[in-house]
């Protein structure tokens, strides 16, 4: 019987803090752009009545780096986001990832980069309720890949769904469904299922949103893990400046413009979740 293959993931418990510990290279200024976003603008009819949201949008997101968005309710962070993530098209601007254009594909291929691409992960958590944990997160897999080459490929998708779900501490509860899970659990599993792809990118909008202190805390120290293990870029968007200052760089949504904020200094993990 073949031995179980080595998991490049390692599980990520509430107490694991320590471990987190990371030296920063070069400033935000100094790395390639993953995604970028130049001049949006985004407007949605109420009624007879045109509400601009975004105005003249630049955006820009270093590969490798946790990146947060703030900004007061309805500011157009989500739409930003949406935006970013091809779930929905600007009015006007370019968005470019990895230095190609994607904000004029088809709607054929934003589905394409999206499942190829991106992960995503959300305030709500979107877990199919008839399914198993396992099967919700192997359930993108069988969308990108086909139902025949999933079925090919089987045993090595499963075992990476597995290995993601250890990675997130939840391998004792794989046969349990949504219903018989936390908020905090069903949010470790919608990113173990953003993950099953082996995303480029993951866009998080107010993924602690609906979780209280210590879910939270253990889902950003996922995502830092995520990062710091295995360069993942991540897009966070957060309502809680707490959160912002413990990610990479932060920007400002305001007055339909993102504003920058001065770089966060760089710090160990550790004392960033420590707030220190």
């Amino acid at each position: 019987m073949d031995s179980k293959p080595h998991s490049p993931y390692r599980v990520i418990r509430p107490e694991d803090t320590e471990s987190l510990r990371t030296t920063r290279s070069p400033s935000a200024g100094q790395l390639d752009p993953m995604i970028t976003a130049t001049g949006l603008v985004k407007s949605y009819r109420k009624h007879k009545t045109e509400v601009p949201v975004l105005k003249g949008v630049d955006f820009v997101a270093p590969k490798g780096r946790v990146t947060a968005i703030i900004g007061q309710s309805g500011s157009g962070k989500s739409t930003l986001l949406h935006l970013l993530g091809t779930l929905d098209q600007p009015d006007a601007g370019e968005i470019a990832f990895d230095g190609q254009r994607i904000d004029c594909l088809t709607a054929r291929d934003r589905d394409a980069f999206r499942n190829q691409q991106l992960g995503m992960i959300f305030q709500f958590y979107h877990l199919l309720p008839e399914l198993t944990l396992l099967e919700n997160v192997l359930a993108p897999a069988m969308i990108t890949h086909g139902l025949f080459s999933y079925l090919r490929n089987r045993r090595m998708v499963v075992q990476r769904a597995k290995d993601l779900i250890d990675m997130v501490g939840l391998s004792h509860r794989m046969k349990h469904r949504p219903r018989e899970l936390s908020g905090g659990e069903m949010q470790r599993t919608a990113i173990a299922r953003a993950l099953i792809a082996n995303p480029s990118l993951l866009l998080a909008d107010e993924p602690t949103g609906n979780l209280d202190h210590e879910s939270g805390q253990i889902i950003l120290r996922i995502l830092r893990q995520l990062n710091q293990d295995h360069g993942l870029t991540i897009v966070m968007v957060t309502h809680d400046e707490s959160i912002a200052q413990q990610c990479d760089s932060v920007v400002r949504l305001k007055d339909g413009k993102v504003e920058r904020l001065p770089p966060t200094p760089l710090r160990t993990t550790s004392d960033a979740i420590r707030g220190g």
